[in-house]
């Protein structure tokens, strides 16, 4: 019995918290949040005697609402602005769609009152067609306007403009090419190429590697680099990437010896007490427990070592009037390391991250060329965040 009184407290406390939340949202003007929460409560059980004030708050909020709504339409009508279109369209979606989703939950009864909640539905369909063509009308029109402005941020304009009224008007005229021209105009063109200052030859397949943007990943749909000079295209800007440094270490091999000791586990014993005499558990049993001794090994380790430090610098230019956008500085190193080690004593004693190192052997130093190479890699990460970073056109 105590068990069902509280998951009836329980549940009361839950239908309580949520007729409260829907009445703040109700006295905030959040009308359409109280009304999601109410349908959300009635979705189940909808004639229960618990749902009374769900239904009375759904009531109130669609009055409420739909008088708001009704009221910014004629405001907004009255203004005779252009555009207000997109407000006044997406204001009487709201009013079709609002009713829509309380009809199937219809009728619900309010008990004390012996009477159905009302809601005054209407049928805005024309409307709606209505405010959607002029909002297509008002968008075509400033797209054919802005087309010829000869502006490449208000091509970029027009393109998202267009997108929207596809969406919202499938096909509208000759959108699909005016699409095209857009995406066309609206791009910028940028020309890439390396420069040596270094006074090492840096390999071939470095910079063609450097210069493939397919792996760049970039992500600006209105941007796109040449490596190389393409016929009738013009260039906005120029991105220069400056190889100032290379520096690559010797080749270097340290050797070292050294003691490690330790307390490690080695077995099990049984555990005795202060007087010597074996502790039992509640069985009868003895009580194992881990065996320490302290061991020790002495290390002789080699290590092979090189490096190889890139520096570089991306610059920006505006093609049009040569001046510089911006100077970014970008250092990439990569190190080869390889550890190898033999040993006299209990291996145990090295640090359990160390073992390894036992069953390392040499191997061949990496040529110069392939370091400059395996560098480029972190470098080509490095200058794609530049790009990414800092974009030419704000």
């Amino acid at each position: 019995m105590k068990k069902i009184t509280l998951i009836i407290a329980f549940f009361t406390l839950i239908t309580s918290c949520g007729v409260k939340q829907t009445q703040n949202n109700l006295a905030s003007g959040n009308y359409d949040a109280a009304i999601d929460i109410a349908l959300s409560n009635l979705r189940s059980n909808k004639d229960k005697k618990g749902k009374q004030d769900y239904i009375y708050l759904l009531e109130e909020a669609f009055a409420k609402v739909k008088e708001r709504d009704l009221n910014t339409i004629s405001f907004l009508k009255k203004e005779n602005n252009p555009s207000n279109l997109e407000k006044i369209y997406n204001t009487y979606l709201a009013l079709h769609d609002r009713q829509e989703k309380i009809k199937p939950l219809l009728p619900l009864k309010l008990i004390k009152e012996e009477r159905n909640a009302i809601f005054p539905f209407d049928d805005y369909n024309d409307q709606i067609l209505s405010s959607k063509n002029a909002l297509s009308n008002y968008l075509y029109t400033n797209a054919k306007a802005l087309m010829l402005t000869k502006n490449k941020m208000n091509y970029r304009r027009v393109y998202d403009d267009l997108i929207y009224l596809d969406k919202i008007n499938h096909n509208y005229k000759d959108i699909a090419n005016m699409l095209d021209e857009a995406q066309l105009k609206g791009t910028d063109y940028v020309i890439v190429y390396t420069k040596n200052e270094t006074n090492m030859i840096i390999p071939e397949q470095l910079q063609n590697d450097l210069l493939d943007f397919k792996s760049y990943k970039l992500n600006d749909k209105w941007t796109v680099y040449h490596s190389v000079k393409q016929k009738d295209t013009y260039y906005d800007y120029g991105m220069l990437i400056n190889f100032r440094t290379i520096l690559i270490s010797p080749e270097q091999i340290k050797e070292r010896e050294f003691t490690k000791e330790r307390q490690v586990v080695d077995g099990q014993r049984k555990q005795v007490d202060s007087n010597g005499k074996i502790v039992l558990d509640r069985q009868g049993k003895p009580i194992m427990v881990d065996n320490l001794i302290n061991a020790m090994v002495k290390i002789n380790e080699i290590r092979q070592f090189k490096s190889c430090q890139i520096t570089a610098k991306v610059d920006y230019v505006d093609n049009k009037t040569k001046q510089s956008l911006g100077s970014f500085p970008v250092t990439s190193e990569f190190v080869f390391e390889n550890i190898f080690a033999s040993y006299k004593g209990d291996p145990r004693a090295a640090d359990d991250n160390y073992n390894s190192n036992f069953y390392n052997k040499a191997v061949p130093f990496p040529s110069s060329e392939q370091m400059v190479y395996d560098t480029s890699e972190n470098l080509k990460e490095k200058i794609n965040g530049v790009i990414n970073n800092n974009q030419f056109r704000k």
